[in-house]
């Protein structure tokens, strides 16, 4: 009869020899969870890989305890387990759930900030507004002196624009500026919070002084017509650019008991599900600001329409209202 301890080295042995299974197992899970391969015979041996891989870590277990044998078995498993029980990443049904679920709870996260942006922003330009009516000399500090010359001789730098540049060479680069100033006034936000202020406040002492010298020149109604198309959006965006970069910069000031990087790491994490809608709706006003705002055949009337119904667009996109959930439950029990 053999003696307790050579059967548990026998047995050890024996455990020992379907290594060269396990490394097989190993190599199997990580080409699927990389997704390297399709082969459904791949899959199916995986699933036996991980029934023999459960009974040999409860094997090792017992007669390995303290060995690296169990130690490199229990990350084995624990890989197999992961590819197995991972479920299917569909990009449509991602994309929807970041739209429909993420972003509203992100932008409600952001509101208190939003408010606070929006009212910097608007008393900035009313400021901007008030200096310049009051001093119009000081439209030097806002304007380049082509602007302020053109204005001077009774036309909008705006006008005959679609002559000098084709609408989508000017789609585009309208675009690139718009998504660098909201990815500035995003970024300035980490400053603790004093880049946002300053962006904001640039921006809306600018617009407001525009505005007042323009209007000194009969020319108001012009810009406004220019401008009413994309920039309900566009400076809809930039707010909200700035909250969250705001958000950010809080984060980093005031990080609570959860410790300053994990709530930047939470804050920044939020703060990008906005950011991407964000870049989506500053396409939209491209587009608008290249094909519409210059183009003299859209009356008034019809650039208020398509201002006012891009930024419902951008409401219901925010709120997570552009897909209805009831729709989306509906269709899958079609499918």
């Amino acid at each position: 009869m053999s003696h307790p301890g050579e059967r548990g080295r026998a047995l050890a042995v024996s455990l020992l020899q379907h290594s060269a299974q396990w490394q097989a197992a190993q190599a199997r899970a990580q080409r699927l969870a990389a997704g390297r391969t399709a082969d459904a015979a791949d899959a199916t041996q995986l699933a036996q890989d991980y029934r023999t891989l459960a009974y040999d870590l409860a094997r090792a277990r017992a007669l390995l305890p303290d060995s690296r044998t169990r130690e490199y078995l229990e990350r084995t498993y624990a890989q197999a387990h992961a590819t197995l029980y991972r479920g299917a990443w569909h990009p449509l049904d991602s994309l929807l759930r970041l739209l429909r679920e993420q972003l509203p709870r992100a932008v409600r996260w952001l509101l208190p900030y939003l408010a606070w942006s929006t009212t910097i922003f608007v008393l900035s330009a009313l400021a901007g507004y008030a200096l310049v009516r009051h001093y119009p000399e000081l439209i030097a500090l806002f304007a380049s002196p082509e602007l302020i010359a053109s204005v001077e001789h009774g036309r909008l730098w705006t006008e005959g624009l679609l002559n000098v540049v084709p609408s989508a060479v000017l789609s585009v680069q309208i675009l690139t500026n718009n998504i660098v100033v909201s990815l500035f006034a995003y970024c300035a936000g980490f400053l603790f919070g004093l880049g946002t202020l300053y962006i904001l406040g640039l921006n809306g002492l600018m617009l407001g002084a525009v505005f007042a010298f323009t209007a000194q020149h009969a020319l108001a109604r012009p810009l406004l017509e220019f401008i009413v198309a994309h920039g309900c959006v566009e400076l809809s965006v930039m707010c909200l650019s700035g909250a969250a970069g705001a958000a950010v910069g809080e984060a980093l000031i005031r990080p609570g008991s959860q410790g300053r990087m994990e709530s930047f790491r939470r804050a920044a994490a939020r703060s990008g599900t906005v950011l991407f809608a964000c870049t989506l709706l500053l396409i939209g006003a491209g587009l608008i600001e290249g094909y519409v705002s210059p183009d003299p055949r859209f009356s008034f009337t019809a650039r208020i329409a398509i201002g006012a119904g891009y930024w419902l667009v951008m409401v219901l996109l925010l709120s997570g209202r552009l897909w209805p959930r009831q729709r989306q439950a509906a269709r899958r029990i079609i499918e």
